[in-house]
């Protein structure tokens, strides 16, 4: 058994996390059992499976990359590739993980731990796997550049990389409650909060029961000394303000523009922080989540924040929407409304949906909120943020239901079916043509638009005329019918059937559905309710008015009706008030036979409009009929066996019967004209639960001789369960294959009925059964109970498999007809699913392909993937659109150009640039050489070099330094008339640093980058150096001794002055030789000691024994 999953729906009841790609438009929804879901359009969804079933802490799309990063609780990293719906690479962290965030347009990534450590990882697109960065930060460095004292190691409980920085900054929450804006570039803290900040009085802005008030507030040092930090997200569009929640309910806006540490600024720190307190009790619900949305693309004063948490104990579930406002500053920040949206069901996750991928350009156009278990709901932005105010009198909006492609809740789904459509390929076509016209998109309040469009259908998908190949039909509890296109891995909607009659009272027209039937070379389709009540619908398009019949056994009733385009009950049958159990369709697809819950048996005649028979299954049970099949009594083994019959039953054979079996294990056997019963027994003295039963052809003499020599012999073994076959019966199985010619109800040379039960497997000669024999050929009692049952057949049509599934959610392959057990496999291996009771209700199978319905989730799994029906991967629709992420990274490479124009070059780059002082083309080519590097491969850059050991980078407000002679360093043991190498490249010897025209510039930090800015700054050096030797020859300029550039410039011509410089480097020389010696000294002094206590400590550990040590 090579299974897998062809198609899946819905999203998992253990889902706990969301994450949002803009540019490719996808929502992913991380669970506790270690899936993940991905969400787009056009119906188009997939499953990810994680080997382990562990639950996901961190979810994170590199954006627009195809590429998902998520993070278990045993600090699994996991890089998804959604193009190939695989798990790419995967690592275990040795630490716990207690943060992370993806540097936005990089392949860059922040980690922190519980020890302090922030970490960098970049993911390889061309080795496929995540690699650690040299550069960190330490809790301890940090400290000592913050100057701040802590007295243990914290754990980093939130990373945000600064808006508007390109990456280059990042916000680190530590859980104590200190904050640091830190610079990577310059390896220093941009602003320091927390702790001392909070002594001191600061401004108080409240909003609960929709008031407004601002206080100034005493701050008790005690309580306020350690505030555990539990959420924080940016609260500006530019990064300058950050909202904090903590453990004790309060909401802390900080400013993070000014620079300031416990030692400066302490009189100005109240104007940092500003408290947002939602409830006035003493006890308050931690704020779990923070989440901000600006208010305007182009204005930075005021958005919204979404908050869970931070209510009184005890209070309703809900989540805040707080608007503020702030004109000038923090100070000047008030809330001005709050709205408080009610949730379905405990709280697990939210997200925020932008509406356009483009940074610097995102507006919030919808909020996704997830609660358990499963529910996945949304709210239109504009609905949200355009809500007056409550006092006003005005509710909040409604939330909208996720749309589910397949409904399995309200309405509740009771009964499916997956069909295979066999008849004429003309019949197929029309059906898809008019399934075109009726398809539409998911239904929308409002007119909002379906934020997530992600996916690329297959091309095969959307060729409209195709044929349909197969079919799912489901049927609900509001009596309507669902019908899907489920030919390719996406299932298309096609139609929504309605149980009611336009103009028309019928007497349970709103019961559930409880039985399909679909007969494919006709197109109809029978749908039985619990009221008893048949319905008939024959799927071809009608236009115009229409009559409509209602049979009964008292009555038959025509109504004219006016349909629309579409199609529509036409026949009505009602034979008894008993619900339906089970329908079949003869071959001709003219008679139906249904089934009731009574024990009732129906036959009914579409095309005479008639009710043929309604009957008693079996005299004195009314045990629900859970199985009927049609067979074909006039075969030859019967005429073989007539000296062993008595001739009067013989005469009385009929030439089609109706077999039928009910829960209690009856077998009977009606004429299929008159419904008269012809047989009727018991297939086992013990109390049965039977679920179903099969009509199987029995092979051939050549198929059978081809069977008993390699069919199943490499595959198949025999099940540890009890078997109760024994070499007579098998003798009796072989004589009746041998014996009985080909005549069946699909042609075999005899035919087999199977009977499955709860606990046992049954196999007799359907011939022998219906003449009155109930001794069975194959009788396997199960180890487990089983819940669900179906039949696999070949390219001919004929049986050739079972499958079985049991109510501890195990699947099992076996054989026909010997019924060994060839593979096993579970819900939970291939779904992480457990089974629940009822579940098999709504399973259903067309050969091999089996539909299944978990609470929201609706998947169809194929068992024998070599046969391959759905045409994977050829027909899977693409989770990643490479046309689409070309196109969004061209118009996000322009952006981004225009907001780097925009802002000042700063840092590394700025300092270079300002300490320039060439004009016109000399500017115009330095400015060129910066943008060489993309953003990403600066980052990188800077994330290869350890943090807290290069040398800081000159700030470009800092004044230039001129031009000095003695900041020139010579190297003393150089020859005096060494030649420098010929060539012009950048590699020239140049010790720790140069200072000219352009400033102080790090030569180790420009080799290093290897940009086009350092050639040019060596060239122009050189030209200059040309220029100054007095030399006629420019291509070989006269290079000059070290003692004549001493003498010429620095001394003024004057040898003796030279000389007595000379004389003082020689004594400074000797002065370090010394301290050298000095030092070398002390170290082998220690090293003596080391050794001799050494030798000590080894002495007296050799008498000890190990377990003493």
């Amino acid at each position: 058994m090579d299974a897998q999953i062809a198609l899946h729906y819905g999203v998992p009841y253990t889902a706990s996390l969301l994450a949002f790609d803009p540019v490719q438009r996808l929502l992913a929804v991380a669970t506790l059992d270690g899936r993940i879901k991905i969400i787009g359009g056009d119906n188009i969804e997939g499953l990810l499976i994680s080997p382990n079933s562990l639950p996901y802490k961190f979810l994170q799309f590199i954006q627009n990359q195809g590429l998902l990063i998520a993070i278990s609780n045993e600090n699994e990293i996991q890089v998804w590739n959604l193009e190939f719906r695989q798990l790419f690479y995967s690592s275990q962290w040795d630490i716990n993980i207690t943060a992370f965030a993806v540097i936005e347009g990089t392949f860059l990534m922040y980690i922190g731990d519980e020890n302090g450590l922030l970490s960098v990882l970049k993911y390889d697109v061309d080795d496929g796997k995540l690699q650690k960065m040299p550069y960190n930060v330490p809790i301890h460095s940090l400290a000592e550049a913050t100057c701040v004292s802590l007295e243990d190691p914290q754990s980093i409980v939130g990373i945000l990389p600064q808006p508007d920085t390109f990456g280059t900054r990042v916000l680190i929450a530590y859980e104590k409650g200190l904050l640091v804006l830190w610079d990577v570039s310059e390896d220093c803290a941009i602003a320091v909060r927390g702790y001392g900040d909070l002594h001191m009085k600061n401004q108080v802005t409240a909003a609960q029961n929709d008031a407004v008030e601002d206080e100034d507030n005493n701050i008790n040092a005690e309580a306020e000394e350690e505030r555990e930090i539990c959420s924080l997200c940016w609260a500006s569009k530019g990064g300058s303000t950050v909202a904090v929640g903590y453990i004790t309910g309060d909401i802390l806006l900080w400013d993070m523009t000014a620079k300031s540490s416990k030692q400066d600024n302490k009189n100005d720190a109240s104007s940092n922080v500003i408290k947002l307190q939602l409830a006035s009790g003493i006890r308050r619900l931690p704020v779990i989540v923070l989440h901000w949305s600006a208010g305007s693309v182009d204005s930075n004063k005021g958005g919204h924040l979404f908050v869970y948490g931070g209510d009184d104990m005890g209070s309703e579930e809900v989540l805040t929407v707080l608007s503020l406002e702030s004109t000038s500053g923090l100070e000047s920040a008030r809330c001005m409304s709050r709205m408080d949206l009610k949730l379905d069901g405990s709280f697990a996750d939210m997200i925020l949906i932008s509406d356009s991928g483009l940074p610097y350009k995102n507006r919030t156009s919808a909020l996704f909120i997830l609660t358990n278990p499963g529910q996945l709901n949304f709210y239109d932005a504009g609905d949200l943020f355009s809500v007056p105010k409550l006092e006003e009198g005005k509710a909040p909006p409604e939330a909208q239901k996720f749309p589910v492609t397949v409904p399995t809740s309200d309405p509740n789904i009771t009964v499916t079916n997956l069909y295979s459509i066999n008849g004429r390929e003309s019949q197929s076509t029309s059906l898809k043509k008019f399934c075109v016209k009726q398809n539409a998109a998911p239904f929308m309040q409002r007119n909002m638009k379906w934020p997530l469009t992600g996916g690329v259908p297959s091309e095969m998908s959307l060729n409209e005329d195709h044929t349909v190949e197969r079919i799912y039909v489901a049927g609900y509890q509001d009596s309507s019918v669902r019908i899907w296109d489920a030919t390719f891995p996406v299932l298309m909607p096609m139609f929504v059937l309605d149980g009611k009659v336009v103009g028309v009272k019928l007497d349970g027209e709103n019961s559930a559905v409880s039985s399909l039937a679909f007969c494919s070379l006709n197109l109809t389709l029978a749908v039985g309710t619990t009221s008893g009540l048949v319905r008939i619908y024959v799927l071809r398009e009608h236009t115009g008015g229409s009559t409509f019949h209602f049979v009964s056994e008292s009555k038959q009733e025509v109504h004219v009706v006016h349909h629309g385009r579409g199609f529509h009950c036409h026949i009505a049958f009602l034979a008894s008030n008993s619900p339906v159990r089970s329908l079949r369709f003869t071959a001709s697809g003219e008679i139906l036979v249904v089934g009731y819950q009574n024990g009732q048996l129906a036959s009914f005649d579409a095309n005479q409009l008639s009710i043929m028979f309604s009957v008693d299954c079996a005299s004195g049970t009314n045990s629900p009929v859970v199985s009927l099949s049609n067979y074909n009594a006039v075969t030859s083994a019967v005429k073989e066996n007539d000296q062993q019959m008595e001739s009067s039953q013989s005469t009385k054979s009929p030439a089609d019967v109706l077999v039928s079996l009910t829960k209690d294990g009856r077998f009977t056997v009606h004429d299929s004209v008159n419904g008269v019963t012809i047989n009727s027994c018991v297939l086992d003295q013990k109390q049965l639960s039977a679920i179903s039963m099969y009509v199987i052809d029995g092979p051939s003499d050549e198929e059978q001789n081809q069977l008993s020599e390699d069919k199943f012999s490499s595959k198949g073994h025999i099940s540890k369960e009890e078997s109760v076959l024994d070499k007579k019966q098998t003798h009796t199985v072989e004589k009746s294959q041998k014996n009985n010619p080909q005549h069946s109800h699909s042609g075999g040379s005899d035919s087999f009925l199977l009977v499955c039960c709860e606990d046992v497997i049954f196999l007799f000669s359907l011939p022998s059964l219906i003449q009155g024999s109930s001794k069975h050929l194959h009788r396997i009692k199960l180890a487990k109970n089983c819940c669900w049952s179906a039949v696999l057949t070949n390219m001919d049509g004929k049986a050739c498999g079972l499958i079985l599934v049991y109510q501890t959610g195990s699947i099992e392959l076996r054989s026909l007809p010997d019924l060994t057990i060839l593979a096993e496999s579970s819900l939970m291996s291939l779904l992480k699913w457990s089974y629940k009771t009822g579940m098999e209700k709504s399973m259903s199978s067309s050969n091999g392909q089996i539909a299944l319905v978990n609470g929201s989730e609706f998947t169809i799994i194929s068992l024998i993937s070599s046969e391959n029906p759905f045409r994977i991967p050829e027909s899977m629709p693409c989770l990643h659109d490479k046309v689409l992420a070309a196109a969004a990274e061209a118009a996000i490479n322009v952006s981004m150009d225009q907001k780097r124009k925009q802002i000042p070059a700063g840092g590394f780059l700025g300092g270079i640039i300002t300490g320039l002082k060439g004009k016109g083309e000399e500017d115009a080519k330095l400015k060129g050489s910066l943008i060489v590097q993309t953003m990403s491969e600066q980052l990188e850059s800077l994330f290869l070099k350890e943090s807290f050991v290069e040398p800081s980078i000159s700030n470009p407000d800092d004044p230039m330094e001129e031009l000095s002679i003695d900041d020139i360093y010579i190297d003393d043991e150089m020859p005096p008339a060494a030649p420098p190498p010929a060539s012009s490249s950048t590699s020239h010897h140049v010790n720790k640093k140069t200072t000219g025209r352009y400033g102080t510039v790090c030569f180790d930090f420009l080799k290093r980058y290897n940009c086009e800015l350092c050639t040019f700054m060596f060239a122009a050096e050189e030209e200059r150096a040309k220029l100054f030797e007095g030399s006629s020859d420019v291509e070989k300029p006269r290079m000059r001794t070290q003692q004549e550039i001493l003498t010429k410039y620095k001394f003024g011509g004057d040898a003796a002055a030279a000389a007595a410089h000379a004389k003082e480097k020689l004594i400074q020389r000797q002065e370090k030789l010394e301290r050298i010696s000095q030092r070398t000294a002390e170290l082998e002094s220690g090293a003596e000691n080391f050794a001799s206590l050494a030798q000590e400590l080894a002495k007296s550990m050799e008498n000890k024994k190990w377990w003493k040590l």
